[in-house]
C-alpha cells in the first residue's frame, strides 16, 4: 500500500518499460519502490504496450531469432541510420546489454514468438513478443506487484525540487490532488514531449498541428522540461524524433502500430501537388521506415500518398484501414483530391523509367529506375495492373529525441557534464544519447530495457549508502 509519508529508497516516474525495468531491478535488490505512472490504469504502460519486438544481439540461432546479429554489425546498422550521430560509448553498451536480455524479461514473465510474416523482415534481428506489447507491459506490472513495488496512476510529476546536485522529494498530483513524494534516488523514465503539440510547434511551426501522434497521450515532456530548467545537461536533436509514415485517417492519439503503413517500398509516395519527393526503395525498410515522418512532415499540408496496383497489395502488412481504391489513376487521383494530370504524369514518367530486375522483397535488388528524378532504387515495378490503389500519409511520431545527458551508469548529467547525486534516466528520456537522428526497428525497447535495468541497478546503490 503507498504510504506517501514514508521515504521511499527509489522513486520511479513513468509507467512504460524502461520504467518497470527500473523498478523491478530496484526492488528485486530489496529496495522500496515507488512507481509513478501519470495515465490511469487501462492505458497503462506508455508507447511500450503499442511496441511488438526489440533489437537483440545473438551469437547463433535461437528458438525465436534465425542465424546471428553481432555487436559489430548491430553497430555498423546503427551508424548508417544515425550517419554517425551517436554517443559509442553509450550504444555499444546498449549492443552488448541487448544480449543479456531476455532471459531477464522472462523471468518477468515475457513470453516470446517468431517473427510474423510482414513484420519488417526481422526475424534474424529481433525478439518479438507473445501477445505484443501490453502483453509485456502487463507481464510486467504483474511481477512488480507481485514483488512489492508501490504503484500510483492517474499521478503527474509536477516539479523535481533539487538541493544542489540531488532531488530530495517531488511534488505530484494525484488524480488532481497535490502532494509530496520523498525518495533517495529517483529514476526519470517518463518519455519525451511528443504529446505536447505546443512545444512541437516552438519547433515545427503550425505543420505540428497536422501530425498524428501514433503513442501515448500522457508523454507531454513535463519532467523532462523541469529538468532542463533546473541545469540538466540536454541532449538531442529537438526536431529529431521517431516519426513513421502513418495512415492518414488514425486518430490524434494513441492509434499504435496498426496505423502504421509498410506499403512505402513497393509504391510511389507523392505529396499534395502528385509529385515524388524521395527515393522510396533507397535501403531495406527496417532502415529506413522512422525517416519517413519527417519526410513528410517537410510537404505542402504534411500530407503523402502512397500509389501502387494490384501487384503489390500484398507484399505489406495493412492498415487497420483499407486502402483508397480505383480502376483508374484519374479516379483514384479524384477520390484523393491529387489534381489527376499531375498524378498520372507522375506514375507514366515513373513506369517509363523503371527497369527490368530480379524483384526480392526481403533484400535490396536490381529493379531500379533509370534517368528519374528522385530516383527509386530499388523494388521499382511498373503501376500499370488495375486496379490502382492508395493510402493516405501523415507523419505520426512515436517520440522525440530530445532528452537528458547520461553516463554509462544511467546517471543524469548537469551542465558542463557533473553528474548529479541521485538523479537517473531511462528509456526515451534518454534515448537521445544514442539516436542522434534516424531509427532502427526495436531500438528504442532496446535502449529502454538496457538503461532501465541499470537506472534501477544504480538508484538502489544509492539507498544503500
Amino acid at each position: 500500500m503507498v504510504d506517501l509519508n514514508s521515504i521511499y529508497d527509489v522513486l520511479v516516474i513513468g509507467g512504460g518499460n524502461a520504467a518497470l525495468c527500473a523498478a523491478v531491478t530496484a526492488r528485486r535488490k530489496g529496495k522500496s519502490v515507488l512507481l509513478l505512472e501519470h495515465a490511469p490504469r487501462d492505458l497503462r504502460g506508455g508507447n511500450s504496450r503499442h511496441t511488438r519486438n526489440l533489437r537483440v544481439m545473438h551469437g547463433a540461432p535461437t528458438s525465436i531469432l534465425t542465424e546471428s546479429y553481432s555487436e559489430d554489425e548491430y553497430f555498423q546498422d546503427l551508424l548508417r541510420v544515425t550517419a554517425g550521430n551517436t554517443d559509442e560509448v553509450l550504444a555499444r553498451l546498449t549492443i552488448k546489454e541487448s544480449g543479456n536480455a531476455l532471459p531477464w524479461m522472462e523471468s518477468c514473465g515475457a513470453l516470446f514468438q517468431p517473427a510474423l510474416s510482414g513484420t519488417l523482415s526481422l526475424s534474424r534481428t529481433n525478439a518479438f513478443f507473445l501477445g505484443g506489447g501490453k502483453a509485456l507491459m502487463n507481464a510486467y506490472y504483474h511481477t512488480a506487484d507481485c514483488i512489492g513495488v508501490h504503484t500510483l496512476y492517474d499521478t503527474e510529476v509536477q516539479t523535481l525540487h533539487f538541493e544542489g546536485r540531488s532531488v530530495r522529494n517531488v511534488t505530484i498530483s494525484v488524480k488532481g490532488f497535490p502532494a509530496t513524494v520523498r525518495a533517495k534516488a529517483v529514476v526519470a523514465a517518463s518519455g519525451g514531449f511528443q504529446a505536447n503539440l505546443e512545444w512541437l510547434k516552438e519547433y515545427w511551426g503550425e505543420a505540428a498541428s497536422n501530425f498524428l501522434i501514433r503513442g501515448t497521450p500522457y508523454a507531454r515532456g513535463r519532467v523532462l522540461r523541469d529538468l532542463l530548467r533546473k541545469g540538466v545537461m540536454p541532449v538531442g536533436d529537438p526536431k529529431q524524433c521517431h516519426a513513421l509514415a502513418i495512415d492518414a485517417r488514425a486518430p490524434k492519439f494513441d492509434g499504435g502500430i496498426v496505423t502504421r503503413l509498410d506499403c512505402v517500398p513497393y509504391s510511389i509516395v507523392v505529396n499534395k501537388l502528385g509529385d515524388r519527393f524521395y527515393d522510396e526503395g533507397e535501403d531495406i525498410w527496417p532502415k529506413r521506415y522512422a525517416i519517413w515522418g519527417l519526410l513528410l512532415a517537410r510537404q505542402p499540408q504534411q500530407i503523402g500518398f502512397s500509389i501502387f496496383d494490384s501487384k503489390s497489395l500484398n507484399r505489406f502488412m495493412p492498415s487497420v484501414f483499407p486502402p483508397v481504391q480505383s480502376q483508374t489513376i484519374v479516379g483514384l487521383a479524384a477520390q484523393l483530391e491529387l489534381p489527376p494530370a499531375a498524378l498520372e504524369k507522375t506514375v507514366r514518367e515513373y513506369n517509363v523509367s523503371v527497369r527490368p530486375g530480379n524483384f526480392d522483397s526481403k533484400k535490396l535488388d536490381s529493379c531500379h529506375t533509370e534517368g528519374l528524378v528522385p530516383p527509386k532504387s530499388n523494388w521499382a515495378l511498373p503501376i500499370d495492373v488495375p486496379p490502382f490503389y492508395s493510402y493516405p500519409l501523415r507523419p505520426g511520431i512515436t517520440f522525440t529525441y530530445l532528452g537528458v545527458k547520461v553516463n554509462e551508469e544511467a546517471r543524469v548529467l548537469m551542465e558542463g557534464g557533473t553528474p548529479t547525486d541521485n538523479v537517473f534516466a531511462a528509456g526515451e528520456m534518454m534515448a537521445g544519447n544514442i539516436l542522434g537522428c534516424g531509427y532502427l526497428a526495436g531500438l528504442g525497447m532496446a535502449i529502454g530495457t538496457v538503461f532501465g535495468r541499470i537506472a534501477g541497478r544504480e538508484a538502489a546503490k544509492i539507498a544503500d549508502n
